[in-house]
């Protein structure tokens, strides 16, 4: 939990009530949740327009976290779409909570059945970079057939972009260093460009969208690897905001375009992921799994930047 905004020291452990459930609410039992950039971004407070969601000067909710997987332990008495000893699992920004033993979230949030032969750690990074993949390839409108560059394609949100690309048909380059060629290219993308030994934005190629999954590059500079009408979206909103503002003005020139990715998630969202888990599809890319009580640890080392897919925090160890 946190009581103010700030570096990952902010963030400690401590023992607090198990929370409450109303007659449509599901109490979890919290056995594996993460540490993504989004968490970092709240307990942060960066941007600082992230104040306007979770409070201006400290914020609103103290226990942190947005993905879990667990076992649902109680339902109110109004319940009806899950039963105790459901194996769950789900994204809960906006009201968070997810790092902890226990989570109590309504029946119609973002939470489903878990996926089949599936473990609670391998599915509880299943809807944060997902998601915010899924948004990418919704918010572009790109089809099967066409090629797509994908940089940071290594990150939660990178390595879920490659892998939906490849599902729906596309052809992908991914852009990642060189320790990471084969784990990218295990991810089913085309081609791969070595970052560290090339400029990927000189590539010769030309593609129907470019997305940045990292937000560290900008659309000045990729704007010359698109083909006429092609896209580049962002993860981030840029050095100055402009990612915000160049939807808005690009399209009025009828070429090369910039649009800007706004996530949703629901039920619907989290069943899909599950279904794509379930048919081998999609799978989260894990990088190193903290216990709860080492949690700090995890949020100094994502914190870094130098993280491979996702961050698992183990709240009940496996059998």
């Amino acid at each position: 939990m946190h009581s103010r905004y700030g570096a990952p020291e902010v963030v400690r452990v401590a023992e607090v009530d198990k929370p409450s459930i109303g007659d449509h609410d599901v109490l979890v039992r919290v056995h594996a949740t993460t540490v993504n950039r989004t968490d970092c971004a709240y307990r942060a407070a960066r941007p600082f327009i992230v104040r306007a969601f979770t409070g201006l000067t400290r914020p609103r909710r103290s226990v942190l976290g947005t993905e879990y997987a667990g076992v649902v332990e109680a339902v109110g008495s109004g319940v009806t779409s899950f039963t105790v000893g459901d194996r769950v699992f789900g994204y809960n920004e906006g009201a968070f909570g997810a790092q902890a033993e226990y989570l109590s979230v309504p029946q119609g949030a973002s939470i489903a059945t878990m996926p089949k032969d599936v473990t609670f750690e391998e599915a509880a990074p299943g809807t944060e970079g997902s998601h915010y993949a899924l948004a990418f390839l919704t918010v572009a409108g790109v089809r099967a057939g066409q090629d797509v560059l994908v940089y940071g394609a290594t990150g939660a949100i990178g390595s879920a972009t490659v892998q939906l690309l490849k599902h729906r048909g596309l052809t992908v380059t991914a852009v990642c260093d060189t320790a990471n060629l084969e784990l990218v290219k295990s991810l089913g993308a085309d081609r791969v460009v070595d970052y560290t030994a090339q400029d990927f934005t000189k590539d010769e190629q030309r593609y129907d969208a470019v997305f940045d999954a990292v937000g560290k590059s900008t659309f000045g500079r990729c704007k010359r690897l698109l083909k006429p009408g092609g896209a580049y979206l962002s993860s981030d909103l840029g050095p100055w905001g402009q990612n915000l503002i160049l939807p808005l003005v690009t399209p009025l020139f009828r070429g090369r375009k910039v649009k800007f990715p706004v996530p949703k998630h629901d039920q619907e969202m989290v069943r899909h992921f599950r279904d794509l888990m379930e048919s081998g599809a999609f799978k989260p890319v894990i990088d190193r799994r903290y216990p709860l009580d080492q949690i700090l640890d995890a949020y100094r080392y994502v914190e870094t930047g130098q993280k491979v897919g996702n961050v698992v925090i183990t709240v009940v160890p496996p059998n």
